[in-house]
Protein backbone atom coordinates (compact mmCIF):
# COMPACT_ATOMS: atom_id res chain seq x y z
CA UNK A 1 0.00 0.00 0.00
CA UNK A 2 2.57 2.64 0.87
CA UNK A 3 4.77 1.83 -2.71
CA UNK A 4 0.94 2.42 -4.64
CA UNK A 5 1.12 5.81 -2.13
CA UNK A 6 4.43 6.66 -3.30
CA UNK A 7 3.85 5.98 -7.05
CA UNK A 8 0.34 7.99 -7.51
CA UNK A 9 2.30 10.83 -5.37
CA UNK A 10 4.50 10.65 -7.77
CA UNK A 11 2.26 10.61 -10.72
CA UNK A 12 0.42 13.52 -9.04
CA UNK A 13 3.56 15.89 -8.74
CA UNK A 14 4.08 14.80 -12.02
CA UNK A 15 0.79 16.04 -13.84
CA UNK A 16 2.38 18.61 -15.93
CA UNK A 17 4.90 16.94 -17.23
CA UNK A 18 2.82 13.79 -17.93
CA UNK A 19 0.74 15.89 -19.57
CA UNK A 20 3.15 17.39 -22.00
CA UNK A 21 4.58 13.85 -22.71
CA UNK A 22 0.99 12.65 -23.58
CA UNK A 23 0.38 16.03 -25.86
CA UNK A 24 3.61 15.28 -27.60
CA UNK A 25 2.41 11.54 -27.99
CA UNK A 26 -0.77 12.84 -29.88
CA UNK A 27 1.06 15.17 -31.87
CA UNK A 28 3.40 12.70 -33.14
CA UNK A 29 0.76 10.07 -33.80
CA UNK A 30 -1.67 12.92 -35.54
CA UNK A 31 1.64 13.96 -37.84
CA UNK A 32 1.90 10.37 -39.20
CA UNK A 33 -1.84 9.89 -39.55
CA UNK A 34 -1.81 13.31 -41.71
CA UNK A 35 1.60 12.02 -43.75
CA UNK A 36 0.46 8.10 -44.43
CA UNK A 37 -3.68 8.76 -44.66
CA UNK A 38 -4.26 12.25 -45.90
CA UNK A 39 -1.76 14.09 -47.55
CA UNK A 40 -0.60 13.38 -50.71
CA UNK A 41 1.67 16.14 -52.93
CA UNK A 42 -0.04 17.16 -56.12
CA UNK A 43 3.48 17.83 -57.73
CA UNK A 44 2.61 20.63 -59.30
CA UNK A 45 4.55 23.86 -59.34
CA UNK A 46 1.23 25.90 -58.94
CA UNK A 47 -0.09 23.88 -56.20
CA UNK A 48 2.56 22.73 -54.05
CA UNK A 49 3.68 25.33 -51.83
CA UNK A 50 -0.31 26.22 -50.97
CA UNK A 51 -0.59 22.33 -50.58
CA UNK A 52 2.13 21.81 -48.18
CA UNK A 53 1.86 24.93 -46.10
CA UNK A 54 -1.38 24.67 -45.66
CA UNK A 55 -0.70 20.77 -43.83
CA UNK A 56 2.29 22.24 -42.28
CA UNK A 57 0.42 25.42 -40.77
CA UNK A 58 -3.42 24.44 -40.80
CA UNK A 59 -3.06 22.34 -38.20
CA UNK A 60 -0.85 24.46 -36.16
CA UNK A 61 -3.52 27.19 -36.35
CA UNK A 62 -6.47 25.26 -35.03
CA UNK A 63 -4.29 23.62 -32.13
CA UNK A 64 -3.75 27.03 -31.48
CA UNK A 65 -7.32 28.14 -31.34
CA UNK A 66 -8.03 25.12 -29.00
CA UNK A 67 -5.19 26.17 -26.86
CA UNK A 68 -6.94 28.94 -26.32
CA UNK A 69 -10.53 28.14 -25.94
CA UNK A 70 -9.60 25.38 -23.05
CA UNK A 71 -7.42 28.04 -21.41
CA UNK A 72 -9.33 28.29 -18.18
CA UNK A 73 -7.33 31.80 -17.30
CA UNK A 74 -8.47 33.50 -20.29
CA UNK A 75 -12.15 33.25 -19.81
CA UNK A 76 -11.84 34.20 -16.25
CA UNK A 77 -10.24 37.03 -17.30
CA UNK A 78 -12.54 38.01 -20.55
CA UNK A 79 -15.84 36.87 -18.94
CA UNK A 80 -18.28 39.99 -19.22
CA UNK A 81 -15.58 42.31 -19.96
CA UNK A 82 -17.87 43.87 -22.97
CA UNK A 83 -20.00 44.79 -20.23
CA UNK A 84 -17.63 45.89 -17.89
CA UNK A 85 -14.31 46.51 -19.48
CA UNK A 86 -12.77 47.27 -16.01
CA UNK A 87 -12.51 43.86 -15.86
CA UNK A 88 -9.44 43.93 -18.19
CA UNK A 89 -7.96 46.30 -16.51
CA UNK A 90 -8.82 46.81 -12.65
CA UNK A 91 -7.47 50.29 -11.51
CA UNK A 92 -5.76 51.06 -14.95
CA UNK A 93 -3.25 47.91 -14.32
CA UNK A 94 -2.75 47.10 -18.04
CA UNK A 95 0.77 45.86 -17.04
CA UNK A 96 -0.64 43.13 -15.27
CA UNK A 97 -3.52 42.32 -18.16
CA UNK A 98 -0.76 42.59 -20.63
CA UNK A 99 1.09 39.87 -19.15
CA UNK A 100 -1.96 37.35 -17.88
CA UNK A 101 -2.64 37.67 -22.04
CA UNK A 102 1.36 36.50 -22.46
CA UNK A 103 1.00 33.65 -20.15
CA UNK A 104 -2.52 32.72 -21.90
CA UNK A 105 -0.46 33.11 -25.29
CA UNK A 106 2.36 30.99 -24.23
CA UNK A 107 0.77 28.31 -22.80
CA UNK A 108 -1.86 28.00 -25.88
CA UNK A 109 1.44 27.88 -28.14
CA UNK A 110 2.81 24.73 -26.59
CA UNK A 111 0.79 22.52 -29.09
CA UNK A 112 1.08 24.17 -32.16
CA UNK A 113 5.24 24.52 -32.04
CA UNK A 114 5.16 20.64 -31.02
CA UNK A 115 3.34 19.66 -34.31
CA UNK A 116 5.60 22.18 -35.81
CA UNK A 117 8.46 20.53 -34.80
CA UNK A 118 7.53 17.16 -35.20
CA UNK A 119 6.02 17.93 -39.24
CA UNK A 120 9.47 19.80 -40.00
CA UNK A 121 11.48 16.53 -38.36
CA UNK A 122 9.75 14.44 -40.69
CA UNK A 123 9.89 16.96 -43.50
CA UNK A 124 6.82 15.52 -45.69
CA UNK A 125 5.24 18.96 -45.81
CA UNK A 126 7.97 20.80 -45.94
CA UNK A 127 9.21 18.91 -48.93
CA UNK A 128 5.95 19.81 -50.76
CA UNK A 129 6.03 23.29 -50.11
CA UNK A 130 9.14 23.93 -51.14
CA UNK A 131 8.99 22.46 -54.41
CA UNK A 132 6.34 24.65 -55.47
CA UNK A 133 8.16 27.56 -54.84
CA UNK A 134 8.84 29.70 -57.92
CA UNK A 135 11.00 32.30 -56.77
CA UNK A 136 14.62 32.46 -58.56
CA UNK A 137 16.77 32.88 -55.54
CA UNK A 138 15.17 28.76 -54.21
CA UNK A 139 14.92 27.12 -57.57
CA UNK A 140 18.45 28.41 -58.18
CA UNK A 141 19.66 27.56 -54.71
CA UNK A 142 18.78 23.66 -55.63
CA UNK A 143 19.16 23.60 -58.83
CA UNK A 144 23.01 25.05 -58.80
CA UNK A 145 25.13 22.61 -60.45
CA UNK A 146 22.41 20.27 -61.71
CA UNK A 147 21.15 19.79 -64.99
CA UNK A 148 19.08 22.33 -67.16
CA UNK A 149 15.89 19.84 -66.92
CA UNK A 150 15.91 20.41 -62.45
CA UNK A 151 13.62 23.66 -62.89
CA UNK A 152 11.27 21.95 -64.71
CA UNK A 153 11.46 19.10 -62.91
CA UNK A 154 11.55 20.17 -59.56
CA UNK A 155 8.42 20.09 -58.73
CA UNK A 156 7.64 16.69 -59.30
CA UNK A 157 10.78 15.62 -56.89
CA UNK A 158 9.24 14.97 -53.70
CA UNK A 159 6.48 12.11 -55.95
CA UNK A 160 9.76 10.83 -56.76
CA UNK A 161 8.11 11.11 -60.46
CA UNK A 162 10.87 13.62 -61.98
CA UNK A 163 12.29 12.64 -65.00
CA UNK A 164 15.66 13.60 -63.36
CA UNK A 165 18.86 11.19 -63.61
CA UNK A 166 17.94 9.44 -60.13
CA UNK A 167 20.84 10.08 -57.96
CA UNK A 168 20.08 14.08 -58.94
CA UNK A 169 16.42 13.38 -57.90
CA UNK A 170 17.72 11.57 -54.50
CA UNK A 171 20.05 14.87 -53.86
CA UNK A 172 17.51 17.04 -54.02
CA UNK A 173 14.61 15.25 -51.40
CA UNK A 174 17.67 15.01 -49.35
CA UNK A 175 18.57 18.82 -49.38
CA UNK A 176 14.41 19.32 -48.82
CA UNK A 177 14.54 17.07 -45.77
CA UNK A 178 17.85 18.52 -44.58
CA UNK A 179 16.44 21.79 -44.61
CA UNK A 180 13.30 20.68 -42.98
CA UNK A 181 15.00 19.35 -39.97
CA UNK A 182 17.33 22.21 -39.53
CA UNK A 183 14.52 24.75 -39.23
CA UNK A 184 12.66 21.91 -36.89
CA UNK A 185 15.67 21.99 -34.82
CA UNK A 186 15.86 25.55 -34.75
CA UNK A 187 12.05 25.94 -33.50
CA UNK A 188 12.93 23.32 -30.48
CA UNK A 189 16.03 25.15 -30.08
CA UNK A 190 14.12 28.78 -29.68
CA UNK A 191 11.36 27.27 -28.06
CA UNK A 192 13.69 25.70 -25.23
CA UNK A 193 15.98 28.78 -24.37
CA UNK A 194 12.95 30.92 -24.51
CA UNK A 195 11.26 28.58 -21.68
CA UNK A 196 14.46 28.69 -19.85
CA UNK A 197 14.45 32.38 -19.77
CA UNK A 198 11.30 32.91 -19.10
CA UNK A 199 11.68 30.55 -16.25
CA UNK A 200 14.55 32.42 -15.08
CA UNK A 201 13.04 35.69 -15.08
CA UNK A 202 9.66 34.12 -13.70
CA UNK A 203 11.67 33.20 -10.62
CA UNK A 204 14.31 35.72 -10.29
CA UNK A 205 11.23 38.02 -9.89
CA UNK A 206 9.36 36.57 -7.36
CA UNK A 207 8.22 37.87 -4.21
CA UNK A 208 8.56 34.34 -2.53
CA UNK A 209 10.77 32.10 -1.54
CA UNK A 210 11.50 28.57 -3.49
CA UNK A 211 9.67 26.91 -0.83
CA UNK A 212 6.89 28.79 -0.27
CA UNK A 213 6.23 29.60 -4.16
CA UNK A 214 5.71 25.18 -4.13
CA UNK A 215 3.36 25.33 -1.26
CA UNK A 216 1.35 28.66 -4.00
CA UNK A 217 1.46 25.69 -6.49
CA UNK A 218 -0.32 23.03 -4.59
CA UNK A 219 -2.26 24.90 -2.75
CA UNK A 220 -3.86 26.71 -5.93
CA UNK A 221 -3.80 23.26 -7.25
CA UNK A 222 -5.96 21.64 -4.04
CA UNK A 223 -8.29 24.58 -4.53
CA UNK A 224 -9.31 23.96 -8.19
CA UNK A 225 -9.67 20.26 -7.47
CA UNK A 226 -12.21 20.74 -4.22
CA UNK A 227 -13.55 23.76 -5.60
CA UNK A 228 -14.86 21.34 -8.42
CA UNK A 229 -16.19 18.60 -5.09
CA UNK A 230 -17.76 21.49 -3.61
CA UNK A 231 -19.59 23.06 -6.78
CA UNK A 232 -20.67 19.65 -7.82
CA UNK A 233 -22.10 19.05 -4.25
CA UNK A 234 -23.91 22.00 -4.33
CA UNK A 235 -25.45 21.93 -7.56
CA UNK A 236 -26.73 18.41 -6.81
CA UNK A 237 -28.44 19.61 -4.11
CA UNK A 238 -29.90 22.40 -5.49
CA UNK A 239 -31.22 20.36 -8.21
CA UNK A 240 -32.37 18.04 -5.61
CA UNK A 241 -34.41 20.92 -3.68
CA UNK A 242 -35.48 22.32 -6.72
CA UNK A 243 -36.78 19.44 -7.89
CA UNK A 244 -38.40 18.41 -4.57
CA UNK A 245 -40.36 21.70 -4.69
CA UNK A 246 -41.81 21.07 -8.22
CA UNK A 247 -42.98 17.65 -7.26
CA UNK A 248 -44.02 18.28 -4.03
CA UNK A 249 -45.58 21.59 -5.25
CA UNK A 250 -44.43 22.90 -2.13
CA UNK A 251 -42.48 26.21 -1.37
CA UNK A 252 -38.63 25.34 -1.84
CA UNK A 253 -36.42 25.64 1.52
CA UNK A 254 -34.00 28.21 2.28
CA UNK A 255 -30.72 27.50 0.51
CA UNK A 256 -27.69 29.15 1.68
CA UNK A 257 -25.87 30.56 -1.80
CA UNK A 258 -23.36 33.23 -2.16
CA UNK A 259 -24.75 36.27 -3.92
CA UNK A 260 -23.85 38.13 -7.38
CA UNK A 261 -20.87 39.84 -5.99
CA UNK A 262 -19.34 37.06 -3.84
CA UNK A 263 -19.11 34.92 -7.53
CA UNK A 264 -17.39 38.54 -8.93
CA UNK A 265 -15.24 38.85 -6.16
CA UNK A 266 -13.92 35.52 -6.12
CA UNK A 267 -13.75 35.37 -10.08
CA UNK A 268 -11.38 37.47 -10.88
CA UNK A 269 -7.55 36.98 -11.51
CA UNK A 270 -5.67 36.63 -8.18
CA UNK A 271 -2.70 39.56 -8.05
CA UNK A 272 0.10 39.05 -5.50
CA UNK A 273 0.62 41.57 -3.19
CA UNK A 274 2.96 42.48 -0.49
CA UNK A 275 0.73 44.41 1.21
CA UNK A 276 -1.81 41.53 0.87
CA UNK A 277 -0.19 38.11 1.17
CA UNK A 278 -2.68 35.97 0.27
CA UNK A 279 -2.62 32.61 -1.83
CA UNK A 280 -5.71 33.26 -4.11
CA UNK A 281 -8.89 35.59 -4.63
CA UNK A 282 -10.73 33.14 -2.57
CA UNK A 283 -9.01 33.19 0.41
CA UNK A 284 -8.18 37.36 -0.02
CA UNK A 285 -12.14 37.61 -0.26
CA UNK A 286 -13.08 35.06 2.65
CA UNK A 287 -10.62 36.47 5.11
CA UNK A 288 -12.08 40.25 4.23
CA UNK A 289 -13.16 41.92 7.38
CA UNK A 290 -16.34 43.96 5.55
CA UNK A 291 -17.46 40.27 3.48
CA UNK A 292 -21.06 40.66 2.57
CA UNK A 293 -22.28 37.21 4.23
CA UNK A 294 -25.84 38.14 2.71
CA UNK A 295 -27.49 34.93 0.83
CA UNK A 296 -28.67 35.03 -2.55
CA UNK A 297 -32.62 34.80 -2.02
CA UNK A 298 -33.14 33.31 -5.02
CA UNK A 299 -29.95 30.69 -6.61
CA UNK A 300 -30.90 32.31 -10.70
CA UNK A 301 -29.21 34.38 -12.76
CA UNK A 302 -30.91 37.92 -13.82
CA UNK A 303 -29.27 39.74 -16.88
CA UNK A 304 -29.66 43.50 -17.40
CA UNK A 305 -33.07 43.24 -19.34
CA UNK A 306 -34.53 41.32 -16.49
CA UNK A 307 -34.42 37.74 -18.36
CA UNK A 308 -33.53 34.89 -16.19
CA UNK A 309 -31.57 32.09 -17.08
CA UNK A 310 -32.80 28.74 -17.01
Amino acid sequence: MDAFNTVLRFLLNQKATIGYSFMAILTIGGERIFSVVSFECPCNRTQNFSYGITFLLGPALVLLVLGFFFSARMWRLFTGCCLNPRKLCPRGNCLRCTGILLKVTWGACIAPVMWLCVALLNGTFYECAISGLDDNLVVDHFCQNKTLRCRAELARVPCQRSKLPEDESKELLLMFRAQSQVLGWCIITAAAVAGLLAACCKNCRSRVSYLQLNFWKRYMEKERENFEVFASDYADKLAKRNLKSFFENSNPDIFPFPNHKSWEAISSLYTFSQGEQYYSTLQRYVERSDRDYSPEKRPVLVFEDGMEMA
